[in-house]
């Protein structure tokens, strides 16, 4: 790495630090590192179920997104998906339950 690169690649680094030292406001470091880890693990669930999920309904051409939660045929299909994604994942999140996910 050439020292240009070394200089900027601390510029950045310090700019995600201010940036990290902004966002937590008065949380300490630990707590933010935390609040954040739990948000990353929250994403990692949210996207596992959803690409289980939409192996499920392949075959029906539905996202697992798009299900209207509200029907009974909405329902049919999420308890179906839920008995397979307790068996297999270990878990279960309806989409209800992380809308905010997969724009994280």
């Amino acid at each position: 790495m050439t020292n240009g690169q070394n200089g900027q690649k601390k510029k950045l680094e310090t700019q995600l630090w201010n940036i990290a030292d902004s966002l937590r406001g008065k949380m300490n470091a630990d707590e933010f590192r935390d609040y954040c880890l739990g948000f990353i693990f929250y994403k990692y669930l949210s996207e596992r179920q959803h690409l289980y999920a939409n192996g499920i309904l392949a075959e029906d051409k539905i996202d697992f997104l798009e299900l209207d939660e509200s029907s009974e045929e909405g329902q049919e299909y999420l308890e179906a998906i839920k008995e397979e994604s307790i068996a297999e994942l270990g878990y279960f999140l309806k989409p209800s339950e992380w809308e905010v996910s997969p724009g994280f």
